[in-house]
């Protein structure tokens, strides 16, 4: 049956929502696909859902290609597995806790590696009954703090996520690499660009893991590429260590006053007025800026922590939450308060320094604050600096890592900047921003451990089995085709995800020119082409194009006053070419031209 604009559950809007910021939400709403019920959570309507389930289906043919097999886990799942892996703390604010009548704790699940886990654990017993994959399309809940950009980024959205099972790690390195090509089949069928980068695991835990980008500048990830072929998540990119310097021609550390040196650029005017150094000026690269931090880690708890690094870097607080430096687990990093501060007297705010025997007192967990100090790792061995001397007004010069002060280790917290060279020796590093569609991880052992998921191998010993992740968000997906695929006048669907596969539009006076439209559609239905037809008898013209545009149908047929030479009008949303056509020929013309459209990305019409 044909989809009839007279009866379908759909008004279009003209004006964008108010909350609206990207292309997608706003229209994704006013063409009537999705309607917002509270902030970060819509309803899908017929058309919406739709366009999602072709997305669906094209990621269930790939799974089951990849010979995963299809499950199905309810949403609502008791804590127990969650409290046992840990992660009932570790997720933190962004798990959706509750009760029931009986105060038994349950969460609306974010992901599901342990409800996984103890499905195969309740079945399986043998290295015989692997390697298993298992996936599951399901909808998902985190407490966004700041939800937006329409289903970009919502509370409640539809993940397709899989689960890999094997006996040791070279299974698991197979299956890893399987599930990435059936990624790569799934996103091409899908016609979206995208790009794969290193990530880090943060909660998810696990070595390996790689994110799948689709390249957005309404993307609220950034990564880099180089010329030679390196990416990575921003949070992943890991910096070169300098080789060691020789410091044997270094001053001994010397504290000198420096009045009026509130900021980076009047401290090094002023070391070079005052102070300079024998071989070439100072530099704001030759400062060593150390930033208070503070941690509030799954548990509650709140640590203090100091960052040095280059005086002409500024501190990425994402870096240094995933970098894993600073703690396991979906841990929360800002800069430190003045109250944090109080508590700790030793900092003395802008002239924070790592502490030597001529200045106390001293950072690192051996030294008078017992305050962990992590440097940046372009902070080389014999490298010398300016920096504070926990005395106000007053700044440590020749300060020599390795001679003069030590460190409790590196953390990635640095920016990265354009032009930084990428650890690979492939070229400068690109900065660009991305929507993240997908995300594939090697997670090892550590729910199987947790939960004591075992098998008996080939020698009738019991050993752990391990595992892998992989996760697509399907309405994240679906928002970034919407992203990628429209004009100022609305949606353009590429042909094989379209909620329909032509949109009749009758237009003008006269019962024959309904009529004629309504024998198309039937001839075209019977070809196994799904139809809109536009059939409201009181609506304008201009009302119906500018519809037909909105809901991005990408092959028009016009049924108007042609009709009265003998032709329909067909027309390309995408191109904006249009072409009449004999209404003889026009079933014919129309069915070709739709499987040309088919063709084109490998796919075929389900009617065909």
């Amino acid at each position: 049956m044909p989809l009839r604009m007279s009866s379908l559950f759909v008004r279009t809007l003209k004006e964008d929502p108010v909350d609206a910021e990207v292309a997608s939400h706003k229209l994704l709403h006013r063409a009537g696909y999705i309607r917002r019920a509270a902030p970060g959570i819509y309803t899908w309507l017929p058309l919406g859902l739709t366009v999602l389930r072709r997305v669906e289906e094209i990621v269930r043919e790939e799974m089951n290609a990849a010979g995963s097999q299809e499950v199905h886990f309810p949403a609502l799942l008791p804590a127990e597995p969650y409290k046992t892996t840990g992660r009932w703390v570790d997720y933190g604010d962004d798990m959706f806790r509750l009760q029931d009548r009986r105060q038994n704790d349950y969460i609306l699940a974010p992901t599901h590696e342990e409800v996984f886990t103890l499905l195969v654990k309740d079945l399986y017993s043998s290295y015989k009954d692997l390697p298993l994959s298992i996936y599951q399309i399901q909808t998902k809940y985190r407490d966004e703090a700041r939800p937006r950009a329409g289903v970009l980024r919502g509370r409640e959205f539809i993940m397709k996520d899989a689960y890999s099972f094997d006996i040791d790690d070279a299974g698991l390195a197979a299956s890893y690499e399987n599930m990435r090509q059936a990624y790569i089949r799934i996103f091409d069928r899908l016609g979206l660009e995208y790009i794969t980068v290193k990530a880090t695991a943060g909660a998810m835990g696990g070595s390996e893991t790689e994110e799948f980008l689709h390249p957005s500048e309404v993307g609220e990830d950034t990564f880099v590429r180089s010329p030679g072929g390196y990416t990575a998540n921003v949070e992943a990119v890991t910096t070169p260590t300098p080789e060691p310097l020789d410091c044997a021609h270094v001053p001994a550390a010397h504290v000198e006053d420096t009045p009026d040196t509130p900021t980076i650029a009047t401290l090094v005017a002023a070391a070079n007025e005052h102070h300079p150094r024998e071989d070439r000026e100072w530099t704001a690269a030759d400062t060593l800026k150390n930033v208070v931090v503070a941690i509030t880690h799954p548990d509650g708890e709140r640590e203090i922590v100091v960052i040095g690094l280059p005086g002409d870097r500024e501190v990425d607080l994402d870096r240094a939450a995933g970098s894993g430096a600073l703690g396991a687990g979906e841990i929360a990093v800002e800069p430190a308060t003045e109250a944090d501060l109080a508590a700790h007297p030793g900092l003395v705010r802008g002239y924070i320094g790592p502490g030597t025997s001529i200045d106390a007192p001293v950072l690192g967990l051996e030294g008078s604050t017992g305050i962990k100090y992590l440097l940046d790792p372009r902070v080389a061995q014999g490298s010398r600096w300016i920096t504070g001397s926990n005395e106000h007004g007053r700044h440590v010069f020749d300060l020599v890592h390795g001679r003069d002060f030590t460190a409790d280790g590196t953390v990635e917290a640095a920016e990265v900047r354009a032009g930084d060279p990428a650890p690979d020796g492939s070229g400068p590093l690109e900065l660009a921003r991305g929507v993240e569609i997908g995300q594939i991880f090697q997670l090892g052992r550590r729910y199987a451990e947790a939960l004591d998921l075992t098998v008996l191998d080939e020698n009738g010993k019991r050993t752990v089995v391990t595992m892998g992740s992989y996760g697509i968000g399907v309405t994240r997906v679906m928002a970034c085709i919407a992203e990628g695929n429209h004009d100022e006048r609305g949606l353009i669907w590429p042909q094989h995800l379209a909620p329909a596969d032509v949109h009749i539009v009758a237009t003008g006076k006269g019962e024959e020119i309904l009529a004629k439209a309504e024998e198309i559609t039937a001839a075209l239905e019977a070809e196994g082409v799904r139809v809109l037809i536009d059939d409201r008898p009181k609506t304008s013209p201009g009302v119906k194009f500018g519809d037909a545009e909105l809901l991005g149908v990408p092959t028009v047929l016009v049924v108007g006053r042609g009709l009265a030479d003998g032709t329909v009008e067909l027309r390309d949303r995408r191109t904006g070419d249009s072409r009449d056509l004999a209404v003889a020929e026009a079933v014919t013309e129309i069915v070709r031209f739709i499987d040309e459209q088919y063709a084109a990305v490998g796919a075929h019409r389900t009617g065909r």
